[in-house]
């Protein structure tokens, strides 16, 4: 595979990245945390070059970043309307929350009751998702190793193994959002990150 890199500014690079992810294969960009290699999340066939490309095991879950609320349509299967609060007040941002996921979602996708969700604060990353729809991201290096700050730190560890890369330029002190478990009556920190739990629990609990 011939990995494609172009500026996340080229006037085409977000129609050349749809036309990537509808064809089941793989796109690196920038977020506001970290450099992310997504697809489509109902393609198991996509999923499975995720695993493939970063090394993966197959039993962790991959987040899914939206741009918009409504779409988490078809992706959940409701949730404490505490969650709405959470989401009023630090969407988009460096909050991932895990919701109830619906059953038809392909299991590559999460073997597991929730599915991590978060709508990233980033223009390109938000443009994207607004073409695109939602996308399952991780984070675009190989297992074990160092996230990427840049595009070509993402080539470092991935050339040959995704489609496309949208040049976005250098992250500066990202960090990995907080994620929050939301699928009991109570919130559960399951990562710390960028926004303290101690809010997140003063949120819920006001709203």
């Amino acid at each position: 595979m011939i990995t494609r890199l172009i500026a996340a500014t080229h006037p085409n690079a977000i129609q050349l990245a749809c036309e990537v992810i509808r064809a089941g294969g793989l796109i690196a960009f920038p977020t506001d945390t970290l450099y992310g290699l997504g697809c489509d999340p109902h393609l198991p066939a996509a999923l499975q070059k995720i695993y493939a490309a970063k090394g993966r095991s197959m039993s962790k879950a991959i987040p899914v970043l939206i741009s918009h609320p409504d779409q988490l349509n078809g992706l959940v299967s409701g949730f404490p309307k505490q969650t709405g609060s959470l989401m009023e007040h630090w969407w988009p941002g460096a909050l991932t929350l895990v919701l109830p996921k619906n059953s038809q979602l392909p299991p590559d996708l999460t073997p597991y009751p929730g599915l991590a969700v978060r709508m990233p604060d980033h223009p390109l990353a938000l443009a994207l998702l607004d073409q695109s729809g939602p996308l399952a991201v991780t984070s675009a290096n190989l297992s074990d190793h160092d996230n990427p700050r840049d595009a070509q730190g993402v080539l470092a560890q991935l050339d040959g193994l995704v489609n496309l890369v949208l040049d976005g330029g250098e992250l500066i002190g990202g960090q990995a959002s907080t994620i929050i478990d939301c699928l009991g009556s109570e919130p559960k920190l399951l990562r710390e990150g960028p926004i303290p739990f101690p809010a997140i629990l003063e949120r819920w609990y006001a709203g």
